[in-house]
């Protein structure tokens, strides 16, 4: 191995700049003199170098490609998540539709049949979370021209989610299927056996008293019922779910956690409660 002495050394490296400065004037007077070689030059430095930029363009094209593809792919999954809710919302119309198709059929067998009046009702917005001396309750805007009764059904595009309790003016507030104030006699829909919804304070209601024999299963429709003409038959309202530590619980059909719009029935039912409970109070200040 040739070694350079260290004055040798430094007296290249002061002559390199003044070299490569050279050899720069010395191509760019070439190109001057002889166009067509210097392209000629070009081409064959192009050639040589283009299979190295070939190997470095692929790992940064595709690097490219998936910095592009990224909000594809959040959208492409927003958009699977929202067909997914979408599907189990289908399944639960699908098997409420199976039901009244059964219940259809059963009702044309019977001769004289008077079919039900269809309920009035009106919709309203969710405005605030209710509180006062319910736990869990929401709050409505009403109109002033909108009649709202005490006991009327509140239900969302999923299932039932509770019932007026108090009216106001220009607002009504519904407590909702969670409180622990709240009880829904309810039919489990495979045995059509009665039981009673007992709101917790929590997502899920617990399930009781139900028939002897009937205990109910695992991912089992409910739907209201019309015992104690308090509710009326058949509304959706969840599904059975046991718990870990073996308690019966609903999951409800409605997400009383994003509420946002909920439509009032009027079934004309006062059930429990008292006729002071079921009129509307006069409005004050008008005659």
């Amino acid at each position: 191995m040739i070694r350079l002495s260290i004055p040798l050394r430094q007296a290249l490296a002061r002559l390199s700049l003044p070299v490569m400065i050279a050899l720069a004037f010395g191509t760019m007077l070439l190109g001057k003199a002889d166009a067509l070689l210097a392209e000629r030059a070009r081409v064959a430095l192009a050639d040589l170098l283009a299979p190295f930029y070939a190997a470095f363009a692929e790992p940064t094209r595709a690097v490219r490609d998936l910095v592009l593809e990224v909000p594809e792919l959040l959208t492409l999954r927003e958009e699977n998540h929202r067909l997914r809710e979408e599907n189990e919302r289908l399944r639960r119309w699908q098997a409420a539709a199976l039901a009244l198709e059964t219940e259809n059929a059963m009702l044309r067998r019977q001769l004289s049949f008077l079919p039900e009046q269809a309920p009035a009702f009106h919709t309203a917005r969710v405005v605030a979370d209710g509180g006062g001396v319910y736990a869990r309750a929401v709050l409505i805007a009403v109109p002033p021209d909108v009649q709202i009764r005490r006991g009327q059904i509140a239900l969302d595009e999923r299932g039932f989610v509770g019932r007026v309790t108090e009216v106001g003016n220009r607002s009504a507030r519904i407590l909702l299927a969670t409180d622990m104030n709240s009880r829904i006699p309810v039919t489990l829909e495979s045995s059509r056996a009665r039981a009673m919804m007992v709101g917790t304070n929590g997502a899920r209601p617990r399930l009781q008293f139900w028939g002897e024999g009937a205990r109910p299963v695992e991912g089992e429709r409910l739907v209201t019922s019309a015992e104690g003409v308090a509710f009326p038959p058949n509304l959706p309202v969840g599904v059975v779910r046991w718990s870990e530590g073996g308690t019966a619980e609903v999951e409800l059909f409605a997400r009383l956690d994003r509420l946002d719009i909920v439509r009032l029935f009027d079934f004309g039912l006062g059930g429990i409660l008292p006729p002071e409970a079921v009129a509307r109070p006069e409005l004050r200040g008008r005659r």
